[in-house]
């Protein structure tokens, strides 16, 4: 009983094969998971950025408009 709790693993060379197996797929998900990660990061970098440069096209358009409005008087 205790063995079927705890993932009884025979010398069978299928259950070894499968035991690499999943060491390889734990691996890949781990890889898979870290470049996610890095991605995220850099796409919020990247964000960051863009909403920097909108903000300050919006205020150099401000101030363009700000200056058509003046009257000039000389």
């Amino acid at each position: 009983m205790a063995k079927a709790l705890f993932g009884h693993v025979a010398s069978d060379p299928r259950s070894t094969r499968v035991q690499y197996e999943n060491a390889l797929l734990r691996r890949r998900v781990a890889d898979l998971e870290a470049l996610v990660a890095r991605l995220m990061d850099e796409n919020d970098r990247l964000v960051a950025g863009r909403a920097e440069e909108l903000t300050a096209d919006a205020l150099a358009d401000a101030v363009t408009d700000a200056r058509a409005g003046e009257v000039v008087t000389a």
